[in-house]
């Protein structure tokens, strides 16, 4: 580790101007974030904790739509999302109790990972990403692998997910790591179905289109038998080949509508 300043604001205001400093960097949750320090991969003069903010706590329903603050963790949302029991088993499931007690719905969005099962959710139900700034529909939040839309200094504030009629979450887990290998959320709403995949692209969390225009004319797992997912561009490591990557979207795609 090295010596850095460290901030911990009351308000959002306080947070916003202590990261117009030169190199300030915001802390969420710090799952990835101080790893990444102690490495020194990343080397920040400031961290501005957005933890001590109770405005980015916290989650609501109304009007079809559940809205999750920035700073809310994962653990919270397992517990609290009642209306959304999709949403719910998708945070039940990420890491360890440790983890969920400590991560965060905006860091994980923040970051991007391109094994992250936060993502796969917002771009299942077109999730709205909400920041200091702006409103940001998630096929234009997210840019390919650890990449956002989000500017210098620009934090989520919050997420809006319209709630579906039905859905699941199927996470394929790479044991050590307990990310997904692949992992899957099926979104079915009354006039579309989403399905968004995380774990598998070199591109980073993506959406299989072929499958929605196929589930919303037929949500059962038997639509999607003629459809092949390509592997040109899915992720090869010492974990599962790309093939292997494509066969498990399709897989588990069919597994959550049997479960939704």
């Amino acid at each position: 580790m090295y010596n850095f300043e460290f901030v911990k604001p009351k308000t959002l205001d306080e947070a916003l101007a202590a990261l117009q400093e030169e190199d300030a960097q915001p802390l969420s949750g710090g799952q990835t974030l101080i790893p990444t320090l102690k490495q020194r991969l990343n080397m920040p003069s400031k961290l501005v904790s957005l933890l001590g903010i109770s405005d980015l706590v916290g989650l609501s329903s109304a009007g079809g739509v559940m809205t999750i603050k920035g700073a809310t963790t994962h653990g919270q949302v397992a517990k609290e999302a009642t209306d959304f029991p999709g949403l719910a088993r998708l945070a039940s499931l990420i890491g360890d109790p440790a983890v969920r007690n400590r991560g965060t719905i905006g860091g994980s969005l923040a970051n991007n990972d391109p094994s992250a099962c936060y993502p796969s959710a917002a771009m299942a139900c077109q999730a709205t990403i909400v920041t200091d700034r702006r409103e940001i529909a998630a096929d234009d939040y997210f840019q390919g692998m650890f990449a956002t839309a989000l500017e210098e200094g620009e934090i989520i504030t919050a997420v809006k997910f319209p709630i579906p009629e039905a859905s699941y979450y199927y996470k394929f887990e790479q044991p050590a790591s307990r990310f997904p290998l692949t992992g899957v959320f099926v979104a079915k709403y009354a006039d579309r179905v989403g399905v968004g995949v995380t774990g598998a692209s070199n591109d980073g969390v993506f959406r299989w289109t072929e499958a929605e225009e196929a589930l919303a004319s037929d949500f059962s797992a038997g639509a999607i038998e003629g459809l092949t997912v390509p592997a040109d561009d899915m992720i090869a490591d010492m974990h599962g080949s790309a093939e292997y990557r494509a066969h498990l979207v399709k897989v588990l795609t069919g597994r959550s509508v049997g479960l939704c």
